[in-house]
């Protein structure tokens, strides 16, 4: 009974064809893979470490994120479907090499449907280890011939989409001297700080981690800022950690005119959130737009393309930033909405076209 209320009732769970959980006492292993769309293709999907207050936080993350995934390949042009997976724990603590070999043969079970690769706590080792249980792995080595971090890759793609979004906003797209709070400063937020600190713009990191913020601030002077983000002063809000941090508490404090960001589902009601954003005039560059570089950059590794076709195609997000913002603007709707529209249209053809 508790699953069909975390699960089967959530609005999250509309549209998916299937969850699965994964359970190994000997490796200490819980985990959940959500398959949303596989329209498109197989569902690919990092997956996430992440040390959940509770399990049914962990399922609606799950859900929520798998979902995002099926819009992004969408609206970036793969044969993708959408995927995710999250795994319950502490990445720094309670994270080996047995727990991840053993996700590696639950992924194996689904025999391609689903397909996984790095997200938030996990790294390109810990895809080898997931490698060696399973061939439906992406972001292993490029040693290993894989397509490697593809952190990197997400971390210029947001660059592209927030240059897109400073040049509807202001006319230019320089960053020089605009005042960009990055929050999460993991493997993508420190790529986009630097990307941020070479284009001139005064860089402010927050993270529940002091050790690195400490860390990124020495490397490229960046300015700590400790407290909560929504009392600080800046114009360019890029959330990099988990989702619905913009909500009507925090839209209602937040000062920056644009929001562009690694982090997921960062709207934590997609509708409302997004259409208080409108009314107030804070641009919204949608997250699943900007942060498909790594799903392009691990896409390589089944459409059988390079790192530099992978920034290239990267590159795109910029134009496609600003034929949403544009189409938003023209049809009097949200830019949630204009980029949703364009995604689940692709998907309705394919739909179409096979029946």
């Amino acid at each position: 009974m508790v699953v069909d209320g975390a699960v089967f009732a959530s609005a999250s769970f509309k549209d998916h064809e299937q969850v699965v959980f994964c359970n190994d006492a000997e490796t200490g292993l819980k985990a959940i893979i959500g398959i949303h769309d596989t329209t498109l293709g197989p569902a690919l999907g990092g997956t996430r470490m992440w040390n959940y207050e509770n399990e049914l936080e962990a399922i609606r993350d799950v859900l929520r994120l798998s979902r995002g995934m099926t819009f992004k390949a969408s609206i970036s042009g793969l044969n993708l479907g959408g995927g995710k997976a999250v795994i319950i724990g502490d990445s720094r603590k309670d994270k080996t090499d047995a727990l991840m070999q053993k996700f590696g043969e639950y992924v194996n079970s689904l025999s391609g449907r689903y397909i996984t690769a790095e997200d938030v706590g996990i790294n390109t080792h810990d895809m080898e280890m997931v490698k060696m249980k399973t061939d439906h792995v992406t972001g292993v080595p490029i040693s290993m011939g894989g397509s490697g971090d593809p952190s990197p890759v997400t971390a210029y793609g947001v660059f592209m989409g927030m240059k897109a979004a400073v040049q509807y906003k202001f006319g230019t797209d320089d960053l020089n001297g605009r005042k960009v709070m990055v929050q999460g400063i993991g493997h993508v937020g420190e790529t986009l700080v630097k990307h941020l600190t070479e284009a001139g713009a005064d860089v402010i990191i927050n993270d529940i981690h002091m050790d690195r913020m400490e860390e990124v601030a020495a490397k490229y002077q960046a300015k700590i800022f400790a407290g909560d983000v929504f009392e600080a002063d800046f114009d360019i809000y890029a959330p990099c950690a988990l989702g619905a941090t913009v909500n009507p508490q925090t839209i209602d404090r937040l000062k920056a005119s644009i929001i562009a960001g690694a982090a997921n589902n960062q709207l934590a009601d997609e509708w409302r959130d997004g259409t208080t954003l409108k009314t107030k005039g804070i641009l919204y560059a949608p997250d699943f737009l900007i942060n498909a570089g790594g799903l392009i950059n691990v896409n390589s590794e089944i459409a059988h393309y390079d790192r530099e076709e992978s920034l290239r195609r990267t590159e795109n997000i910029y134009d496609t930033t600003l034929e949403i913002f544009r189409k938003a603007e023209l049809d009097d709707i949200t830019t949630h909405q204009a980029a949703l529209t364009i995604a689940k249209d692709r998907i309705s053809a394919i739909k179409a076209a096979r029946n």
